[in-house]
C-alpha cells in the first residue's frame, strides 16, 4: 500500500489473517466437534480432553503474539505522539487524549496535528471522526 487514506489504511497481513487464523478456528472447531462426538458415542475420554487442551495450548501463543505486538506498538505510537506533540508547542499532550484518538491522531500532518489534538480535547472527537478530519494523510508503513 503506497498511499493511504481514511478509505484505506488498514494493512492486512496475509499470513496472520487469511491462513493461520482460519486454520486455527477450523482445527478448534474440528477438534470441538470430535470432542462432542466422541463423548457422546464412547463416553468420556480424557484421551479426547487432552487433545481438546493441546490444539488450545497450540493456538495460544499466535493469540499472543499478536496481542503483545500490538499493546508494544500502542506504547510506541503514544511516547512518539506525545513527543512530536511536545516538538511542535513545547508544551505536554493533555492525558485526557486516549489511547485510540492517539492512534487516529497519529495520521495526521504536523500543520494540522495540534490544532485537531486541542479540537479532540475539547470536543472529544472519536477516532474515526479524528481520521475523517486529516485533510493531508501521514501514511504508517510500519504498523503491525
Amino acid at each position: 500500500m503506497k498511499e493511504q487514506s481514511y478509505a484505506k489504511h488498514t494493512k492486512y497481513q496475509p499470513l496472520q489473517h487469511f491462513v493461520w487464523l482460519p486454520l486455527s478456528v477450523m482445527l478448534l472447531l474440528g477438534t470441538l466437534t470430535y470432542f462432542i462426538y466422541s463423548t457422546m458415542k464412547s463416553g468420556f475420554m480424557i484421551e479426547n480432553l487432552l487433545l481438546l487442551g493441546i490444539v488450545v495450548l497450540a493456538i495460544i501463543p499466535g493469540m499472543l503474539a499478536r496481542m503483545y505486538a500490538i499493546r508494544l506498538q500502542d506504547r510506541l505510537i503514544r511516547t512518539e505522539e506525545q513527543l512530536r506533540y511536545f516538538m511542535l508547542t513545547n508544551k505536554r499532550l493533555d492525558s485526557r487524549i486516549t489511547m485510540q484518538q492517539l492512534i487516529a491522531l497519529r495520521f495526521a500532518q504536523d500543520d494540522q496535528f495540534v490544532e485537531l489534538a486541542e479540537r479532540t480535547i475539547a470536543e472529544n472527537l472519536s477516532p474515526a471522526t479524528i481520521k475523517r478530519e486529516v485533510q493531508t494523510w501521514r501514511a504508517d508503513h510500519f504498523r503491525v
